[in-house]
C-alpha cells in the first residue's frame, strides 16, 4: 500500500462525480424515454443530452473559461433546465436569478457573481437589460413555455454548435453553482454548492422521496430555486423519470397539467396546495393518477393538511425542510408519519446529520427550543466573497440554520421559527407560528401570516394579518373570541389587519419584513 496522502490527480479526475457526467449516464439508460415536456416541446434523454452538448459547446466557444459564471434571469423552461445542464457540461458556475427582482437588484447580483453570461427570456429582458453589468459581456434570449425568444438580443440557438467538447473538467469540490438566498432580511449571499454536495443530496431525495424511472412529475415552481432545481427536477433525471415543465404554477394551469398528463407527482408550498383546494375547478378535473406530494418553504397548516388527505384520498404528502445552503434538503416527514405528527418536519434525511443547540452549541433536551444545525456533505462551501458570514454560519463546526425548532425523544423537529420571527411581547416569547395554526383552524380564514410590530406597551404586539376565504366573513372581535379559546393570552393577537393578499417570493415564502414595512 502507497503512503501517498493526496491522490494522484489522473486517478482523482478518473473518479470525480459531475452533474453533466449524471445526466449522460441517465440518457445511456432512458435514450428514447421522455424526459422533458414543456408546451409544444417533448424530448427524450437522448435529444436532451443531445442539445446539452451542443450548447455546452457554443458557451466554450465564446470564450467562457472553465470557472466562469453564467446567470439565467427566465421563468420555466425546457430551455431553463437545458441550459442548467450545459452550463456544468462547459465547466461553468450556474448563477440562477429570481426573476421576480428588480433591476437593481439583479444588478447587484450579477456584479457580486461577476457572471460573464446573461440569458434572458420575453418576461425578464427589459429587467435584464436595466441591470446589465460591466461583467455580463454577452445576453442571449431564451424561449419561454409558450413563448419564442425576446428580440433584441442573440437568440439561444445561436450558440449551438456540433464542435467536439473538450472533457469534462470539473466536477467534485469545484463549483457548480451559486444560489443566491432569498434575501428578506438583507442583501442576498451566494451559497457556493459543489457538484458534489449537489449529487449527495440528490441521493438523499431519490431515497427518501422514492424518485423511480416510472415517476412522471409536473415541476410548476421557480426553477431558479433550489427547491425546484435541486429536490425535484435534478433526481428526477437522474432515475429517468419524465418531466413536465410549466412556468405558472397558477392553480387553474396546474390542476390541468396534472390531469392532462397522468402526472403522479407534484411539489409545491403550502400557498400553491391552498390554492387548488380553493380553485372552484378542483372537482372537475381526474387526479385519480396524483399519488406523491411534497411540500416545503413553509409549514403547512394542519387543517390544510385534514382537507387535502380527504380530497385527494391516494395522494402521499412529505415534508421537506432545509434550505439554500444545505442544497436544499435537510429534514424530512414521511407519509405515514404525518398522522401522529402533523406539523412536524421529521428527521434528518439520508446524508444530514442534524442537533438542536443552545447558544453556548450545547444539545438542548428534547422539548426544549433551540437553534438547528447541521453536518452534511450536502452543506455550501460557503458564501461567494463573504468570508465573514461564511466563518458565523459554520461557527462551533456546524452550519447555523437560523431556525428554532424543538425535538422530541424519538429525535422528530418540529420548527418553531426563523429566529429574527419569535415575537418578544411583554417579556415572553411567542413562537408566530403556533398563532399562525390556531388560527388556520378557523373556518373563514383562507391564509394568515402572524408578525411583531412595534408597541410602545408590549414592545412588540402580536399582529395577525389575514386573507379571507371567499364567501365568508370576519371581523377584529372573531378572530380574537377565536384565539381566547385556543392560545394563552399573551400569545393571542393584540391588532388585527385584514388583507386581499400577503407578499410572496416567487418560492412561495411569505415576505414578513415587508408585512412589517408596509404596516409601520
Amino acid at each position: 500500500m502507497s503512503s501517498q496522502t493526496h491522490p494522484d490527480p489522473v486517478i482523482a479526475r478518473a473518479r470525480a462525480q459531475s452533474l453533466s457526467a449524471m445526466l449522460a449516464r441517465a440518457a445511456e439508460r432512458h435514450g428514447d424515454k421522455t424526459a422533458i415536456i414543456c408546451g409544444d416541446v417533448t424530448w427524450s434523454y437522448a435529444d436532451f443530452h443531445r442539445e446539452i452538448e451542443r450548447l455546452a459547446a457554443g458557451i466554450r466557444q465564446l470564450g467562457v473559461e472553465p470557472g466562469e459564471r453564467i446567470a439565467i434571469l427566465a421563468r420555466n423552461s425546457h430551455a431553463f433546465i437545458a441550459l442548467r445542464f450545459a452550463i456544468a457540461r462547459a465547466d461553468a458556475v450556474l448563477v440562477p436569478i429570481n426573476f421576480m427582482l428588480n433591476a437593481e437588484d439583479v444588478r447587484y447580483i450579477l456584479d457580486h457573481s461577476g457572471a460573464r453570461v446573461l440569458f434572458l427570456d420575453e418576461t425578464t429582458l427589459e429587467t435584464g437589460l436595466a441591470a446589465r453589468s460591466d461583467a455580463a459581456s454577452h445576453m442571449f434570449g431564451i424561449p419561454g413555455e409558450h413563448a419564442p425568444p425576446p428580440a433584441g438580443v442573440p437568440a439561444w440557438t445561436d450558440l449551438l454548435n456540433d464542435a467536439p467538447l473538450p472533457p469534462q473538467e470539473r466536477g467534485g469540490e469545484d463549483l457548480l453553482q451559486i444560489v443566491y438566498t432569498s434575501g428578506t432580511e438583507s442583501r442576498p449571499k451566494g451559497a457556493m454548492l459543489s457538484h458534489n454536495a449537489v449529487l449527495w443530496e440528490y441521493q438523499s431525495c431519490i431515497i427518501d422521496c422514492e424518485w423511480t424511472a416510472s415517476t412522471v412529475a409536473l415541476h410548476a415552481m421557480p426553477l431558479f430555486h433550489c427547491a425546484q432545481l435541486d429536490c425535484m427536477i435534478g433526481p428526477a433525471l437522474h432515475v429517468g423519470a419524465t418531466n413536465i415543465i410549466t412556468g405558472s404554477p397558477a392553480a387553474d394551469n396546474v390542476l390541468h397539467l396534472l390531469a392532462q398528463h397522468k402526472a403522479n407527482s407534484f411539489f409545491a408550498p403550502p400557498t400553491v396546495w391552498i390554492s387548488l383546494l380553493r380553485s372552484p375547478l378542483m372537482d372537475s378535473y381526474d387526479l385519480s393518477a396524483l399519488e406523491k406530494g411534497y411540500y416545503g418553504a413553509s409549514i403547512m397548516p394542519v387543517e390544510v393538511l385534514r382537507e387535502m388527505n380527504a380530497r385527494i384520498p391516494k395522494l402521499r404528502l412529505w415534508n421537506l425542510y432545509g434550505q439554500t445552503e444545505i442544497a436544499p434538503v435537510a429534514t424530512i416527514l414521511f407519509p405515514e408519519e404525518h398522522a401522529a405528527r402533523l406539523g412536524s418536519a421529521g428527521r434528518p434525511t439520508l446524508h444530514v446529520e442534524t442537533r438542536i443547540v443552545d447558544d453556548a452549541m450545547n444539545p438542548v433536551a428534547p422539548g426544549e427550543v433551540g437553534e438547528i444545525v447541521h453536518r452534511s456533505p450536502q452543506l455550501l462551501s460557503g458564501y461567494w466573497n463573504d468570508p465573514v458570514r461564511t466563518a458565523e454560519a459554520f461557527a462551533g463546526g456546524w452550519f447555523h440554520s437560523g431556525d428554532l425548532g424543538v425535538a422530541d425523544e424519538a429525535g422528530y423537529i418540529t420548527v418553531v421559527d426563523r429566529k429574527k420571527d419569535m415575537i418578544k411581547t411583554g417579556g415572553e416569547n411567542v413562537a408566530s407560528r403556533e398563532v399562525e395554526e390556531v388560527l388556520y383552524q378557523h373556518v373563514a380564514i383562507s391564509e394568515v401570516a402572524v408578525i411583531g410590530m412595534p408597541d410602545p406597551k408590549w414592545i412588540e404586539a402580536v399582529t395577525a394579518v389575514i386573507v379571507l376565504r371567499d364567501g365568508h366573513t370576519l371581523d377584529e372581535a372573531g378572530v380574537l373570541a377565536h384565539c381566547a379559546e385556543h392560545l394563552s393570552a399573551f400569545k393571542a393577537p393584540k391588532k388585527v389587519v385584514f388583507a386581499q393578499t400577503l407578499p410572496r417570493n416567487a418560492s412561495g415564502k411569505i415576505l414578513k419584513r415587508e408585512l412589517r414595512l408596509s404596516l409601520l
